[in-house]
């Protein structure tokens, strides 16, 4: 009884694992992987349905389910979270006095930056877009936060890109 219930538990985990993965491959453009894992999710899925259905009288098969289900949730977004798969722009308004050297750090430190001057409502601030791999963000708000007291950081995920120095860099 209890290999049953884990059984079901450890199949659903697996499978929403792997469709966490597969809906941000997705996203990402990565069909290929996302087809791969389809194929695995739905053979784990309907395995471990058929085991549920079939024990409809046991609430305990469904409870085990169910469980697979937010386990297999967590444990994909934190899969996913560590691969780190795409790139991001990263988007910093910093003050003025920091604005130039900020992006030459950054430059030196391999990130592609594009700085432009505006104006907030403290006067001058500098708009710093930075393009760089998802894996690197960790490195991105070390050297921010060392150089600026308050910065004001967005981060948006990029679906495509083309042109420019990231995808330079990327080529070599």
């Amino acid at each position: 009884m209890i290999l049953n219930y884990f059984f079901i538990f450890s199949a659903r985990v697996l499978d929403m694992t792997s469709s966490t993965l597969r809906m941000l491959m997705l996203v990402r453009g990565k069909r290929l992987y996302a087809a791969i894992l389809g194929f695995f999710e739905v053979i784990i899925y309907v395995t471990a349905l058929g085991k549920v259905v079939n024990g409809l009288s046991d609430y305990r098969n469904l409870l085990s389910y169910a469980l697979g289900f937010a386990c297999g949730n967590f444990v994909g977004s934190y899969i996913e979270e560590k691969i780190a798969i795409g790139q991001i722009t990263a988007q910093i308004i910093c003050s003025n006095k920091n604005g130039n050297y900020l992006a030459r750090l950054l430059r030196t430190n391999g990130f592609g930056v594009t700085a432009v001057e505006g104006e907030g409502k403290e006067g001058k601030r500098y708009v710093l877009n930075v393009m760089l791999d998802r894996k690197n963000i960790k490195k991105l708000y070390d050297i921010v936060d060392e150089m600026e007291e308050k910065p004001f950081v967005t981060v948006f995920d990029i679906k495509s890109m083309r042109g420019g120095y990231f995808t330079k860099t990327k080529r070599k």
